[in-house]
This record gives C-alpha cells, structure tokens and sequence, in this order.
C-alpha cells in the first residue's frame, strides 16, 4: 500500500538536545512528562530574575484510559502555549526506565507534549535529566526537594512548587541558561 499527497510545509522542528549557546529568549514552557502527572510551567525568561507565569500538575485518575490522558496532556499542553504566547518549549527526556512497558508510557506523554508543540510550530528542546538538576542546583543526583527549593528561590517564589511543576520550571530554567 503506498499513500499519496503532501504534507503541508512547516516552520516546526524536530526535536533536538539543547546545546550551550546563547541564552534562551522569551516565555519558555517546561514540560515534566508523565502519564498520570504531567508538570508544566510557563517562565518569562526576558526579566531578571525569571518570572513564573503559571504551573499546573495535570493529574489523571488511575481509571482513565491511556487515549485519555494523552487527549488531556495534548489539549492542556496546545492551551498553555497558546495562552501565554509561549516561543519554544523543553521537555525532560527519558534516559532510564526500569522496565519496557514504563518506557513506552513515558514516551506516549512525551509524544503527546511535542505533537502539541510540533502543531503550534513552536520550537522543541529537550534535555536529559541530570544536566536539568546540574543546571538548576548545580548537582545531577539532587532530590525532587532540593530541585523545588532551588526553582522557589530561582523564580523568587514564596513557596516552593509542586514537584512536577517545579521539575518542568526546572526543565524550562534549564533551557534558558544552557542557550
């Protein structure tokens, strides 16, 4: 079976690892993949400190169906970008994994993340996670703790993030300093 026709022509990116360059620009969406829990974080990387402009956890009911929770990651990932004007986005990538069927669930809501991007055309980055907490606490093995005490005083919050969120304002702090 061969299919026909063209796809419409594009400004979106593959997906690349961030090389060190100069600092990234703009408003920055962080993502922190995962099926059940999928951080996300909006930061204006423009001012001085960096300024979080919202965080959600989308957090999905053990009884959803996969299909499900991939519509919402896409859908709520399509609405932050477009609601806040969103230039590029980063994502953490998956290194280990324990086992398969954990691997292809992470990179289920992986996809889903970056098909909304690829759709927006916005550019997508993505990182392995110990060079995010090198960045951000400046240690590759920190906690989840040690990383959202970081992010707190980072973004000069009164309170630190929920972990997700803080691992994907950490995601988007990452891609705005190893531009």
């Amino acid at each position: 079976m061969k299919l026909a026709g063209k796809l419409p022509p594009s400004k979106a990116q593959a997906p690349h690892v961030g090389r060190v360059g100069r600092r990234a620009s703009g408003i920055v969406l962080g993502i922190d993949p995962s099926l059940r829990a999928t951080g996300l974080a909006v930061i204006n990387v423009e001012v001085s400190p960096p300024k979080l402009l919202a965080s959600a956890t989308l957090k999905m009911k053990a009884t959803a169906s996969m299909p499900e929770c991939l519509a919402f990651i896409y859908k709520s990932t399509s609405e932050m970008i477009e609601q806040f004007s969103v230039t590029s986005v980063a994502l953490e990538q998956t290194i280990f994994v324990q086992n398969i069927k954990t691997a292809l669930i992470l990179g289920a809501a992986r996809g889903a993340a970056i098909a909304a991007a690829a759709t927006l055309e916005k550019p997508v980055f993505e990182y392995p996670p110990l060079r995010i907490k090198q960045a951000v606490v400046g240690y590759g093995r920190a906690s989840k703790h040690q990383v959202a005490h970081t992010v707190k005083q980072m973004l000069d919050l009164g309170e630190a993030l929920a972990f997700d969120e803080a691992d994907a304002a950490g995601v988007a702090l990452c891609h705005a300093y190893a531009r």
